[in-house]
């Protein structure tokens, strides 16, 4: 399983390296934590709920990468999941999901968030 990740990493290595190439030196720093998860459940969440627990997490890795700024990082890793977690069906992790219109729809989210574009 270590090894379908490999290009990932080195992918995302390449370009922090390349990004950072001006520099003669850079910090990285890796944050974990413990992801506040939901509770498990067959029946999905509504979406309010879902982002309530993703701010939540969200909260928590902003004051980590904010900390990890002032102590000179250039480079802040955080765990993949690490905004909604991992304890999900197929039905359960609807909502805790970006819905992306179709490219034909003129429609900019950002703009118009309440239009419904379906």
């Amino acid at each position: 399983m270590i090894t379908s990740y490999f290009p990932k990493y080195v992918a995302l290595f390449a370009i922090c390296v390349l990004c950072v190439g001006a520099l003669d030196t850079f910090v990285a720093a890796v944050y974990e934590h413990a992801v506040i998860l939901p509770n498990r459940t067959e029946t999905p969440v509504s979406k309010e709920e879902a982002l309530l627990l993703m701010n939540k997490n969200i909260d928590v890795l902003e004051n980590a990468v904010k900390l990890a700024a002032r102590q000179g990082a250039h480079i802040i890793v955080t765990p993949e999941d690490g905004i909604y977690g991992w304890v999900f069906t197929r039905e359960t992790i609807y909502p805790y999901l970006e819905d992306i219109p179709d490219p034909e729809v003129n429609w900019i989210p950002c703009t118009d968030p309440q239009r419904n574009h379906s």
